[in-house]
């Protein structure tokens, strides 16, 4: 009896253990993701803007690679007295001047996409911060402005990768609107999905050298222009002076 007893016990106990270890596994499998989940200590960027009401918006342009609608953009926006900003990669900006200079000269901000588009969370310190030094002074040597926002590759960052931002004196700056258009969507969805998803304080997010944008950015600047949007450079639209961030990325003016 006494050595059935001792059995008994003796699967309770592993049946038990089996159960903790079960509960451990599953906090580590959830718990990686908890860590990444926001807090007021995380570093995150600027998302989108809160205007208190005031339909302003901005359309950005990422160009890294391709350069055969640069021009047709120009005119596009000209066409409607929109200014943009065109986040460039400082290789791009070597290799295309005089549309860097085209871009500036019709005044829209020509900003930071790193120097040769790597994802900064796996480089170091050092690296990460001579990446972004080389796209500034690319743009600063044809622009004679030196870039204040940059737009991390991939949308990728870290804590390290914001707090560095930040300590060279700018700002990163991401989007809340994807109009997908890298995807070669048709100008209708493009439209659809840029024009259903606006919202006051949006930073909308294009690039040139996309198949279908230049024929669908007439029809979401006529159709936000007729609901009121002011659409402006991101600089204009996001906050200088003290802000906090809540957990979409939204800036709030303190």
């Amino acid at each position: 009896m006494k050595k059935t007893r001792i059995f008994c016990i003796g699967k309770r106990a592993l049946i038990i253990a089996a159960a903790v270890v079960v509960a451990l596994a599953a906090i580590l499998i959830f718990t990686p993701k908890a860590a990444h989940a926001w807090s007021p200590d995380r570093e995150i960027p600027i998302y989108c803007v809160d205007t208190a009401g005031e339909k302003k918006a901005s359309l950005t342009f990422d160009a890294a690679w391709g350069n055969e609608d640069t021009q047709e953009l120009i005119d596009i926006l000209a066409k409607y007295d929109v200014k943009a900003t065109f986040f460039v990669v400082g290789d791009w900006a070597r290799k295309y001047p005089e549309s860097v200079k085209a871009l500036s000269d019709a005044g829209h901000e020509v900003m930071n996409h790193s120097d040769k588009h790597p994802d900064l969370t796996t480089l170091s310190l050092d690296a990460m911060t001579a990446e972004i030094t080389a796209c500034n002074d690319a743009v600063a040597a044809i622009t004679g402005v030196t870039p204040t926002l940059i737009r991390v590759p991939y949308g990728a960052y870290n804590d390290q990768v914001v707090s560095t931002i930040r300590s060279m004196g700018m700002e990163a700056v991401q989007w809340d609107v994807d109009s997908l258009d890298w995807k070669e969507l048709s100008a209708a969805e493009i439209t659809d999905r840029v024009v259903g998803k606006a919202d006051c304080g949006s930073i909308i997010l294009f690039h040139n050298a996309a198949k279908h944008t230049p024929e669908a950015l007439p029809g979401i600047i006529e159709n936000l222009q007729s609901q009121g949007f002011e659409l402006i450079k991101a600089s204009q639209l996001i906050y200088d002076g003290e802000y906090t961030l809540d957990h979409t990325g939204r800036q709030i003016p303190s």
